[in-house]
Formats: C-alpha cells, sequence, structure tokens
C-alpha cells in the first residue's frame, strides 16, 4: 500500500514539473510569436500574424488569436513574462492576468484604423482613417441608407410634419451608420454581391487596364487617384461602362452597362470555390478574380475564375503575388521572389523524446523546474477579481492605508 502510494506521488510530481516546463516553453514560444509578428515575418500573403499561425503550426484561429494577443501584451509585462519563463505560472493565467493588466492595442497595416469606443455620457464615438476605395464604398453606402430613410420617412403618414423637424445632415449620418450595422446583423455580410444603384466609380482608361505602364487616368469619381493595380482589382469583378471619348475629352459614345461576372457564375464559383482560395485564409466570401484579367483578353469563365477575399485579392493585384491554374485544374500561387506558396505547411520535425528533449532545451537556459514549481502559494480561495484589477490596471491609484 505504501509503494503504491508512493508511486501514484511519484507520477503527480512528474506531472506538474512536466507542466511546469511546458508553461516555461511557453514562455519561449510567445517571445518568438511576439519578435515574430514585430519583424512581420507573416505579411507575405496572411492577413495577420495568427492566420499564420493558423495555417503553419495548425493552431486554431481563435487561439492563435489570443497567443499573439499575450504575446504582445507580455512585451511591456516583464513581471508576468518571468513568472511564465520559470514555470511559476501557467498560461491560462498569465493569459487572463493580460486582460486587465494592460489595455489591447491592435494599432496595425500603415495609417488605416477605426476606433469605436463609449463617451462619458453613454454615447459610442467612431472615428477613423480608410484607404481611398474603401472610404469611396462607404459614403456611397451611407448616401443609399439615407435615401432609404428618407423614403421610409415619406411613408410614415401616422407622424405629423411639425413633430418630425428635419435632422441635420451629421445626424442623418449616424441614422444612415445605424442602418447598415442593422441590415447586415439580418442579412449577413457578404460584400461578393454588391448593389446596381449605388457603385463605386473609377475613370480608367483601356490602356491602363492593360499596362499599369502605360500613360492614362486612374481615378475615382471625386478626383483621387489611384495606381492602375487597384483600378485592376477593382475592375476584376465589376459592372462596366465603355464610354469613348474624342480628342477634347467630350463623351461621343456610351455603351450598355454589363455585368463582368454575371449572377449564374458567380453562384457557380461561390458553389465550387466556397470562400478564398489563397493558402490559409478561412473566408467564406469574396470577390471573383480573373486568373487572366479580361483587359488582356482573358474569359469570363468559371475556369478563369478564382474566388479571393478582399485582402488577398488586393495582394495578388498589388503585392506581387500571382496565381495560375495548373493543368490538372489545381491553384498555385507565387510569392514575388517566385517561389511556390505551399497549400499546407510543411511538416515540423519532432524529436524522438519531446519531453526530454523539452527538459534540456529549459536546463540550458537556466531555467529550474521540480515538482513544487508551478505550485499555487495560497489556499484555494476564490480571486478577488477587484483587488487584482486595482493592483494589475495601468490606471490603478494605490489608496493610503
Amino acid at each position: 500500500m505504501v509503494s503504491q502510494t508512493a508511486e501514484i506521488e511519484r507520477l503527480g510530481d512528474e506531472i506538474a514539473e512536466l507542466s511546469a516546463h511546458l508553461d516555461a516553453a511557453s514562455a519561449r514560444l510567445l517571445d518568438l510569436i511576439r519578435e515574430f509578428d514585430a519583424r512581420e515575418g507573416w505579411n507575405n500573403g496572411f492577413r495577420s500574424c495568427a492566420h499564420w499561425l493558423a495555417w503553419r503550426v495548425g493552431i486554431e484561429l481563435g487561439a492563435a488569436r489570443e497567443h499573439v494577443r499575450v504575446a504582445r501584451a507580455l512585451g511591456s509585462l516583464p513581471l508576468l513574462a518571468a513568472a511564465l519563463a520559470r514555470g511559476a505560472l501557467s498560461y491560462a493565467k498569465v493569459r487572463a492576468l493580460t486582460r486587465v493588466a494592460t489595455p489591447e492595442t491592435e494599432a496595425r497595416h500603415k495609417s488605416r484604423a477605426l476606433q469605436v469606443y463609449q463617451d462619458v455620457d453613454g454615447m459610442v464615438v467612431v472615428r477613423g482613417r480608410l484607404t481611398p476605395e474603401a472610404g469611396a464604398v462607404l459614403m456611397q453606402t451611407l448616401g443609399a441608407a439615407r435615401e432609404a430613410l428618407y423614403q421610409w420617412a415619406r411613408g410614415a403618414e401616422d407622424v405629423p410634419a411639425e413633430t418630425s423637424p428635419t435632422p441635420s445632415m451629421e445626424q442623418q449620418q449616424a441614422d444612415a451608420l445605424t442602418v447598415l450595422a442593422e441590415t447586415a446583423l439580418h442579412q449577413g455580410i457578404d460584400p461578393g454581391t454588391p448593389g446596381e444603384r449605388y457603385q463605386v466609380v473609377v475613370h480608367v482608361d483601356a490602356g491602363v487596364l492593360a499596362d499599369s505602364e502605360t500613360a492614362g487616368q486612374s481615378v475615382l469619381d471625386g478626383g483621387t487617384h489611384v495606381s492602375a493595380e487597384t483600378s485592376r482589382r477593382l475592375a476584376c469583378d465589376a459592372t462596366r461602362v465603355i464610354m469613348r471619348h474624342d480628342d477634347d475629352g467630350h463623351v461621343v459614345e456610351v455603351g450598355a452597362r454589363t455585368r463582368t461576372i454575371p449572377p449564374a457564375l458567380r453562384r457557380a464559383l461561390q458553389h465550387r470555390d466556397g470562400g478564398c482560395r489563397f493558402p490559409g485564409c478561412a473566408i467564406r466570401f469574396g470577390q471573383g478574380h480573373h486568373i487572366r484579367h479580361w483587359a488582356h483578353g482573358g474569359p469570363t469563365t468559371l475556369s478563369n475564375l478564382a474566388m479571393l477575399c478582399r485582402r488577398h485579392h488586393r495582394v495578388v493585384h498589388e503585392e506581387g503575388y500571382q496565381v495560375e491554374r495548373l493543368p490538372d485544374g489545381k491553384l498555385q500561387f507565387v510569392k514575388p521572389d517566385g517561389r511556390v506558396f505551399p497549400d499546407a505547411a510543411p511538416a515540423s520535425s519532432v524529436p524522438a523524446d519531446p519531453v526530454q528533449a523539452l527538459r534540456t532545451q529549459n536546463e540550458a537556459a537556466g531555467v529550474q523546474v521540480d515538482a513544487l514549481t508551478s505550485c499555487p502559494g495560497w489556499l484555494g480561495e476564490r480571486l478577488d477579481i477587484g483587488y487584482a484589477i486595482d493592483v494589475l490596471h495601468p490606471r490603478a491609484v494605490l489608496l493610503p492605508a
């Protein structure tokens, strides 16, 4: 009986010791993720470091996002980082503590940004910067929502005119944004089927579409200049109207509006691809991409189309990536340096005895781990959330004793 008890205790000690080794290894893993993220090692076609982790390591996307968040937070929390590196705190505890120890910051990707926060009076403040084409989409959509609200107001015969003063333009914009949000939640979000009446208009010369080096215009309707590749991307899956001008720039002929990808073909494309085809992307909806652009004579057929999300459509057109369909029908993506982008990440090598390899690695790093390393320093009482927030929150003020 004594020997059996000793064996069980030995098993318990081994579990505790190995758990501490795993936590110490997690600290090293998070250090690597933070450095990889800071150096944008993932920025080779992937949407974020989390998407790269999901593809390269096989971590579920939500868990990958948490790894990146915790890794970033630990960069400014040396005490928590050191405790995790010693195996004294588990990843689960550190993950929870970083939520109150520092505010989440997700500032990234050049100057585009969107801030949404609640003001002191309870109202929600929205501030942001969008790319020119995204801003044009937003303004056109807000215009459509404002007109819809105007038509609804006209149809509301039970509201006396004198009791409903005309809202200001700023108020109309706020109401329109609310309509957009409610519509998106009610109908689902699918930017792959834009409305026909409210469109982003791009004026681009045919020669520019065929060759980005050709002189010519490529501007949004409001006069903002965009690159030829941006125009080519927008024209890849859009309604087009061909206009002919004389030497003085006057319109002499306007062709009929035609849809680049007709609805029936779009449905077939969605059914076949099921979402963005870029390796590692899990976005279910997207835009139709002409593998050989129609401006270069590429046909609008299922075999010449591939579905890409907005991010990866931009990557293919404007960041040097290429896609081609192989003779067997499969898609092949090529990086800007000419290397083929694999559909699945290559398998990582695993040592024959991973547990011993982990122990050796931690010992080489000077991490001293035993069965009591991760043992809590309390008696199991419930966590005092208020006290923890007071201590860890950066705005906490120490009260006099």
